[in-house]
């Protein structure tokens, strides 16, 4: 119970990481402030964390609308009295092309809720994570640690996304709030499958054979979870990392070595 009646904020919830995130803090003992556009799956997710015996709101946000975000802020606030994590979870994926062709419009766009809404949100958080000595995660990618071609746009805001938190670690630690980042790889959901299951049709493979060829260019060979990821950002919303600030911890089965 790593997190016991600790209030963790989870932006960008969805059917993946953003639900195991908010389940597995529930899990560790927390109660949970559920963000995202679509309130349908906000309810599915509150009704999981509430079988397990902790509390849940459901804040429809759109966190590029600022008056949402300040709406979001309220709720944790009235619901709880008081915010320990905000996981930074929610992002848009730019255009995969080159950056010789790539839309400037699209990039700022990418900026825009990969960055600037990250920003945005922390800085709303911060009185109350003052008052907590409370955390920051924010969920990053593997695409910081390669150069492929069309991956130019996405890499561009991740890094920014990575260069915030750090800056974020030095300017609020001496306020006690640590700023950290995960960086998962591939993540074994339902976005994921779908696309294998796809690259398996195109080839006239199976699904489990485009897993297979995958999960050998990986040390534990094994593409990671949706748990096995927001166990990491539960140890960086824990006790267990009260030490740690501006770090960047891969979560990637041995992809990349950083």
């Amino acid at each position: 119970m790593l997190l016991q009646d600790k209030v963790v904020v989870v932006s960008g919830v969805g059917p993946g990481l953003g639900r195991a995130i908010a389940v597995q803090s529930a899990k560790a003992g927390a109660d949970v402030v559920l963000a995202s556009r679509t309130e349908s799956r906000l309810t599915e997710v509150a009704k999981e964390i509430t079988e397990l015996g902790r509390r849940a709101v459901v804040v429809p946000t759109d966190i590029n609308d600022e008056a949402a975000a300040v709406h979001l802020v309220e709720a944790a606030q009235s619901a709880f009295g008081r915010v320990d994590t905000l996981v930074n979870n929610a992002f848009a994926i730019p255009p995969i092309t080159d950056l010789a062709d790539v839309d400037l419009d699209q990039v700022r766009a990418g900026f825009e809720t990969n960055v600037l809404a990250a920003l945005r949100l922390t800085r709303l958080f911060i009185p109350a994570l003052d008052e907590s000595n409370g955390s920051v995660v924010m969920i990053n990618s593997a695409v910081l640690r390669h150069s492929r071609r069309t991956f130019g746009p996405y890499k561009m805001a991740k890094a920014s996304l990575l260069a915030l938190a750090q800056s974020l670690a030095t300017e609020l630690g001496p306020r006690g709030i640590r700023v950290n980042t995960i960086a998962p790889g591939y993540i074994w959901a339902d976005n994921l499958k779908w696309y294998f299951n796809f690259l398996a049709e195109q080839r006239g493979i199976t699904a489990d054979e485009v897993y297979a060829e995958t999960a050998k260019t990986i040390d534990l060979r094994k593409l990671p979870e949706p748990d096995e990821i927001a166990d990491a950002v539960v140890f960086f919303a824990s006790p267990m990392a009260r030490a740690i600030t501006g770090a960047c911890l891969d979560v990637n089965g041995g992809e990349y070595h950083h």
